[in-house]
C-alpha cells in the first residue's frame, strides 16, 4: 500500500488497488458482522430518551472520530460535516456541560485527521481504518465533489464555537481556540486543494455557450455518490459552495479563485442556475433532459445548509419553487400518507453491488436527513420570499420524521419507500446518531420552540 504522508507525521494515510482492497474488506466485514450481530435495546420510545442514548453514543469519549453510528463506524466520510454534521455546535442541541466538551474534543480530532488527510494529497469520499494512526483513502464509485466542502464545514463549524456559545458550555469557547489554530496551520494545505479542485473544472458547450462543470466527462461523488451519474447539479453546487466557504475563511481570496476560474463567482453560479434550469426547474443531471419532468428531479437538489442556495434573488426563488412544487405534487415522491419525500421516482440501479446487496439505497428510498433539508430550504425560501409558503410543509416534514424515529427506536439514515426500516440481506438499516442534532436545529426554527429542553 502506498503512503503519501511526511514521515514526520503521526497519521499514515494508503492508496492504491491493494490499499483499497483492504478497505473493502473491512467495510464488508463490518456491514455483515453488523447486520448479523447488532441486537436492538430501546429501553423507551421517548424523544428525549432516544436523543440522550444517539449523543451517548455518537459523541463518546472512546471514539477517535466522529462516526455517522452503526453500521458505519468503522468509516468516516468527511462530505458529512457538511450535509449531516452542521449543528453538532449548536447549544440548543447539548444536553450538558459533559455533553459540550465531548463534542468540542472529538469535532477537533476529527476535523485534524481531515486536514491531515488533505496535507497528505488524500482528497476521497471515504477514510477508513486500518491500525493505529493508519488510515485508507478510498473512492467509492467516483472522485468527491464534496469531500473539501466537509472539511471547511467541520473547521468552520469549531471555529465558530464560541460565536454560539452560552455561559453555561466554556468548553465550546475553548475549541473555537482550537479551531483558529488548526485553520493557521493548515491554510496553505488547504488553499494547494482548492486550487487543484479550480483547476479540475472542465468546460462544457450547451446550446453554443460555455459552462464549467467537475463531471463534465466522468462521474463525481456528492452525498448521493451510488447513482454514478455525470452532469449532476448537487456534485457541482457542492463545488460552488466549497469555494465560497474557502473565500469565507479566507483560504483563498476572490479575486485568486475567479483569475482561476476565468469568471466571476457570481457569474459561475448564475451559469449553472441556467444550465440545470433551462426547463425551468432544477434537473437532477443533464443527461435526463429527454425524460418526465418529476423524473428528471431528486430530492438531493436542496444542498447543504449554508451552501449553493441562498434565495435572495426573485429568480433563484422561482427555481426553487418549481423544483419543490414538482416534488410535492408527484405521489411518486412520496411514502403513501405521510411527509416523507424519497429521493427520486426511479430506482437508479446503476451497479451489481445495487442489485446485491443495496437496491435502491439512492432512489426509491427516504432519507430524513435531505428531508430536513427540504425542509430547511422551505423556511429560507419563506424568510426571503417573505410568505408563508411552506411552513406546513415544512412542519409536516419535521413531525413525520419524529414520529419515524420514535417508531424506529432512533433516528434512521434512511427508510423504504413503504416507510420501514431499510433492510436488505446485507444491511440491516443505519442508525444515524451524529444526525440526530440537525432535527433538532430545523425543528425549533420551524416551530419556533425546542423540541427538548434541558434546562
Amino acid at each position: 500500500m502506498k503512503s503519501p504522508v511526511s514521515r514526520d507525521s503521526e497519521y499514515r494515510f494508503y492508496r492504491g488497488p491493494v490499499a483499497t482492497c483492504v478497505a473493502n474488506g473491512i467495510q464488508a466485514a463490518n456491514f455483515l458482522g453488523d447486520r448479523f450481530l447488532r441486537k436492538t435495546r430501546h429501553s423507551s420510545s421517548a424523544i428525549d430518551r432516544l436523543y440522550a442514548d444517539s449523543m451517548n453514543s455518537a459523541f463518546s469519549a472512546t471514539e477517535s472520530f466522529l462516526v455517522t453510528g452503526a453500521p458505519h463506524a468503522s468509516a468516516y466520510y468527511p462530505r458529512d460535516f457538511a450535509w449531516f454534521y452542521p449543528d453538532v455546535l449548536d447549544p440548543d442541541t447539548i444536553m450538558d456541560s459533559e455533553d459540550a466538551i465531548r463534542r468540542v474534543r472529538l469535532l477537533e480530532r476529527s476535523v485534524r485527521l481531515m486536514l491531515e488527510a488533505v496535507r497528505a494529497g488524500v482528497v476521497t469520499t471515504t477514510i477508513i481504518p486500518a491500525g493505529r494512526n493508519r488510515y485508507i483513502g478510498v473512492n467509492y464509485f467516483a472522485r468527491p465533489s464534496d469531500t473539501l466542502l466537509g472539511i471547511l464545514a467541520g473547521l468552520e463549524q469549531i471555529i465558530g464555537a464560541d460565536q454560539r456559545a452560552s455561559a453555561s458550555y466554556l468548553g465550546l469557547s475553548q475549541g473555537a481556540h482550537a479551531g483558529r489554530l488548526l485553520l493557521v496551520e493548515y491554510r496553505e494545505d488547504l488553499k494547494k486543494a482548492i486550487v487543484e479542485l479550480a483547476r479540475s473544472l472542465e468546460p462544457f458547450e450547451d446550446d453554443g455557450a460555455g459552462y464549467l462543470l467537475c463531471d463534465a466527462a466522468a462521474p463525481r461523488s456528492a452525498a448521493t455518490d451510488t447513482r454514478a451519474e455525470r452532469r449532476r447539479f448537487v456534485t457541482n453546487a457542492c463545488i460552488y459552495a466549497t469555494f465560497l466557504r474557502a473565500i469565507e475563511l479566507e483560504v483563498i481570496g476572490i479575486d485568486e479563485l475567479e483569475q482561476l476560474l476565468g469568471r466571476e463567482l457570481s457569474r459561475y453560479k448564475a451559469e449553472l442556475l441556467s444550465l440545470f434550469g433551462k426547463r425551468g426547474h432544477i434537473s437532477h443531471s443533464l443527461d435526463c433532459d429527454n425524460e418526465a419532468p418529476s423524473s428528471c428531479v431528486a430530492l438531493d437538489f436542496v444542498n447543504v445548509p449554508r451552501g449553493f442556495w441562498d434565495l435572495k434573488r426573485r429568480s433563484e426563488r422561482a427555481l426553487f419553487a418549481a423544483t419543490t412544487d414538482l416534488i410535492i405534487a408527484e405521489p411518486r415522491f412520496r411514502v403513501p400518507n405521510t411527509f416523507h419525500f424519497l429521493v427520486s421516482v426511479d430506482n437508479p440501479r446503476r451497479k451489481m453491488i445495487h442489485k446485491i446487496a443495496s437496491p435502491s439505497y439512492q432512489g426509491r428510498s427516504s432519507w430524513p436527513t435531505f428531508n430536513v433539508e427540504f425542509a430547511d430550504r422551505m423556511l429560507d425560501f419563506d424568510e426571503f420570499s417573505a410568505t408563508d409558503t411552506y411552513g406546513s410543509c415544512a412542519r409536516e416534514i419535521l413531525s413525520a420524521i419524529r414520529a419515524a424515529t420514535e417508531l424506529h427506536g432512533g433516528y434512521q439514515e434512511l427508510l423504504t419507500e413503504q416507510g420501514l426500516k431499510y433492510c436488505t440481506w446485507a444491511y440491516q438499516g443505519a442508525v444515524a446518531h451524529s444526525w440526530f442534532p440537525r432535527f433538532l436545529t430545523v425543528w425549533k426554527r420551524a416551530f419556533g420552540t425546542p423540541l427538548l429542553d434541558w434546562k
